[in-house]
């Protein structure tokens, strides 16, 4: 149903319909840029952690990996993500499919700067064979950010 919710998400933005729906798995950086026929830097992979006991969204580019020095100096925390088994109950949206569009109420969600390096990006759509192509600034209008940070590797 997490599909069906991202679509009931982007509808208000007259968006449902750009969804793409794959017939092999998008869950993973690699398989998604498969998929696409894309760059992994393209895909926008939607990492879940824990910060002071409530789950939090970060948005990063999908060829980055999260510093644990960066990430502490934003949260003032260590990085914590958010145990497997618990992922969908929390955010909202399967592994595999986790994304910032319709995620569960108490969810914050923070893009990294990593994405500003792309015009297009790639996130997945709820499910774990579905993304959109959606363009960076547009992404940042679409979805209820509370920041954008610098917590990604170089």
């Amino acid at each position: 149903m997490s599909l069906q919710r991202v679509k009931e998400y982007l509808k208000e933005y007259k968006m449902e319909k750009d969804i793409i729906e794959f017939e092999v798995s998008s869950a993973t950086v690699e398989l998604a840029a498969k998929a696409l026929n894309c760059k992994e830097s393209d895909i926008a992979k939607t990492l879940s952690f824990i910060v002071e006991e409530k789950p939090i969204v970060i948005v990063v580019a999908g060829d980055k990996k999260i510093d644990n020095a960066k990430f502490k100096q934003e949260f003032h925390t260590k990085a914590k993500m958010i145990p497997f088994d618990d992922v969908e109950k929390l955010v909202g949206h399967e592994v595999g499919g986790v994304c910032p569009f319709g995620v569960n109420e108490d969810v914050t969600i923070y893009l990294d700067k990593s994405l500003k390096e792309h015009e297009y990006i790639y996130p997945a759509c709820g499910s774990h064979n579905s993304a959109i192509k959606i363009d960076v600034d547009k992404f940042d209008k679409i979805i209820d950010v509370k920041k954008w940070v610098d917590v990604c590797k170089e």
